[in-house]
């Protein structure tokens, strides 16, 4: 089948989800309807102005493709080159970025994160007294730290440094940096964990966070969209999605100042695919130097099994891991107040999907558009929606 007929498949061939009538509560509370919609039909329903794809098969970008605008009532069209938030995506490439100095032993994995923080250093209490909090704890989100999905701060005194947010001081609104469980006997997904992962990286190669993903991943896998930088340059902001509530209502970012590790990466989703294929080839010992097999190996290694929203699935670090032999890595990301993305690949059938979106009901069309493409490629079941009968 040609790659025309695929994508038009995909594009007419979405499959409504619906939600139990008590509400989600996990992935078995989300059905498909038989029904057949077109892609423009479900952005419309889901009030969505923006959608952009790019699906990776045997081991090649196949397709991009993007559809909607940048904004409601605008003109600018989405393209392929439209920048959008990643959002949590962002943890995806700061592993590999933190493997990649690991490797070159500028880092260890296991060592006391203190050793290398000079900014600030997580403070000793009754659970780091049993055990330390390391960078393969922080990676896997099992250092103990607070559960901080959101990390508000007052803008109208001004944008807190780091060490502000990890201190949990004035203007930052967040509770401290402070482990509140032993480290590595709690699986807890935290925001700040990564944040303190920027800080790591800054103390101990003595450069600003965003200037080090860009030498480090950015420019060696040719993602020329990509930044940790925000606000974005005049050039780049004419190509920003801008993000939308759940009403199709423009919004203006949420972006955090300072803390950019954990959801402050702009990219594309073609840029996405780029690095999701660099993992899958240094996975597969077919790496062009970029990643290497063990570093992939490492990052795709489970650390915890995990329940994600019923889902049986393990953590590695930095990726979320389904199945064996096939298995599957992915990741997905929601910045309020509406951008979405979501990046799944199966690294040994050469095979990857990435989307972003430029609404709040991001995660609903998201699955839908998955589950399309899942069907066209035959994937594996899909593991995340179930056929209504």
């Amino acid at each position: 089948m040609n790659v025309e007929q695929r994508i038009k498949n995909i594009e007419e061939g979405l499959l409504e989800v619906a939600v139990d009538p008590s509400g989600f509560t996990d992935f078995k509370s989300l059905t498909q309807i038989p029904r057949k919609a077109s892609l423009l039909d479900r952005m419309a329903y889901y009030k969505t102005p923006g959608v952009s794809i790019a699906v990776i098969n045997d081991n090649r970008i196949e397709w991009a493709k993007a559809y909607g605008a940048l904004k409601a009532g605008a003109n600018a069209p989405v393209t392929t080159e439209s920048v959008f938030e990643a959002a949590s995506i962002s943890k995806l490439v700061v592993a590999a970025l933190v493997l990649h100095h690991v490797e070159s032993e500028a880092l260890s994995l296991d060592e006391d994160v203190n050793r290398y923080l000079k900014s600030w250093r997580v403070p000793e209490n009754e659970f780091t007294r049993e055990k330390k909090v390391t960078l393969r704890l922080l990676l896997s989100h099992q250092s103990g730290l607070p559960l901080l999905n959101t990390m508000w701060y007052d803008e109208k005194v001004g944008v807190p440094t780091l060490v502000q947010v990890l201190k949990g001081e004035a203007p930052a609104w967040n509770k401290p940096a402070i482990p509140e469980h032993v480290p590595g006997n709690v699986w807890r997904y935290s925001n700040i964990g990564y944040v303190l992962i920027q800080l790591l990286l800054e103390d101990a190669l003595e450069r600003p966070f965003a200037e080090i993903a860009e030498e480090t991943i950015f420019k060696p896998t040719g993602m020329k969209s990509s930044t940790f930088m925000y606000p974005l340059n005049a050039e780049q902001r004419q190509r920003e999605a801008m993000p939308h509530n759940k009403n199709g209502e423009l919004c203006e970012p949420a972006m955090h100042g300072s803390a950019l590790a954990q959801g402050g990466l702009i990219t594309t989703p073609t840029d996405l695919a780029k690095f999701t294929l660099e993992l899958m080839q240094a996975y597969q010992g077919k790496s062009r130097g970029i990643f290497s097999q063990g570093m992939a190996r490492q990052l795709f290694n489970s650390e915890r099994e995990i329940d994600f929203y019923g889902l049986p699935m393990a953590m590695g670090l930095g990726a979320f891991l389904r199945g064996k032999d096939h298995f599957t890595f992915s990741h997905t990301g929601y910045n309020y107040p509406g951008s979405g993305s979501w990046l799944e690949a199966c690294p040994n059938e050469g095979k990857g999907v990435t989307v972003m979106v430029n609404g709040e009901n991001a995660v609903l069309l998201e699955l839908e558009i998955l589950a399309a493409v899942f069907k066209e490629y035959e994937w594996e079941t899909d593991p995340y929606l179930r056929l209504s009968r």
